[in-house]
């Protein structure tokens, strides 16, 4: 996944639906947990696009996505639970 251009309308949604209330980078990430929560329609299929150490998936690996991962796990990155 490449580099997307800065989209201002974009930027300016993220602002005022998601972290409006958000102060510090836990609140912005518990924003960011609910939001996905309620946007998001499990199960669905997705494609690991980045490695991460704690992560089990290869790149380009296809996985079915549960539900969002605990939210004590969401602290900091949003992680998902897959079958």
């Amino acid at each position: 996944m490449g580099i997307r251009a800065k989209d201002d309308e974009r930027e300016e949604r993220i602002a005022m639906e998601i972290i409006v209330d958000a102060y510090g980078e836990e609140e912005q990430a518990m924003s960011w947990y609910y939001y996905l929560d309620e946007k998001l329609q499990f199960p669905f299929t997705a494609r690991c696009m980045h490695v991460e150490a704690k992560s089990p998936l290869q790149a380009g690996e296809e996985v079915v996505v549960l539900n969002m991962a605990p939210e004590n796990e969401c602290r900091d990155s949003m992680w998902v639970q897959v079958e």
